[in-house]
């Protein structure tokens, strides 16, 4: 009796299942954390801002300027726009995005140190669903870039998403934070 190989999506769906499992458990485990976690309400650093607030407001402001400029890139690397892309496209892309998410990881630490899941209103209830959403995404286009052969649509529906969630976090804090604080 001989067996049959399996095909490239009975391969690649294990491991596509993966990904959103993972990304699915780092986002259940950071809101579980920022819910149980008392705030402290103390700043580890400002990072030379005048406050935390206003740290997190431009830390944010810069990810998201980022993240267009990875939404542009990939565009162009995906053939959607008129232009052929350059050879350094791609790897500014990938520093794009590792800049990007180095950025927000001050704002994330203080956000749940600090602050804490919020849920009085409806902005900072969708705000802390949204911040805890943003690392789960990004778990699982992480783990799908790793995924050899893995269907042509997974990676940028996971980088869109990636880019609506972090631009709906900058919406509900960075640009709240600029009309109503500032």
């Amino acid at each position: 009796m001989t067996r049959t190989p399996p095909t490239v999506r009975q391969r690649t769906l294990p491991a596509v299942a993966v990904a959103v499992l993972a990304g699915a458990l780092v986002s259940l485990s950071l809101g579980a954390y920022g819910h149980l976690h008392h705030p402290t309400g103390s700043a580890i650093t400002t990072l030379g801002f005048p406050t935390v607030l206003t740290m997190k407001a431009w830390l944010t402001t810069a990810a998201a300027t980022l993240a267009v400029l990875q939404l542009f890139s990939a565009l162009w690397m995906y053939g959607r726009l008129p232009w052929t892309a350059p050879s350094w496209l791609a790897p500014l892309h990938r520093w794009a995005g590792t800049a990007a998410f180095l950025i927000s990881l001050p704002v994330a630490y203080h956000c749940l140190w600090s602050l804490g899941f919020h849920d009085q209103t409806a902005r900072t209830l969708n705000h802390s669903l949204l911040g805890c959403v943003f690392y789960g995404v990004f778990t699982t286009k992480m783990f799908l870039l790793r995924v050899r052969r893995s269907s042509s649509w997974l990676v940028p529906i996971a980088g869109g998403l990636l880019f609506t969630v972090l631009i709906g976090l900058w919406l509900t804090s960075a640009l709240w934070y600029f009309r109503h604080l500032a």
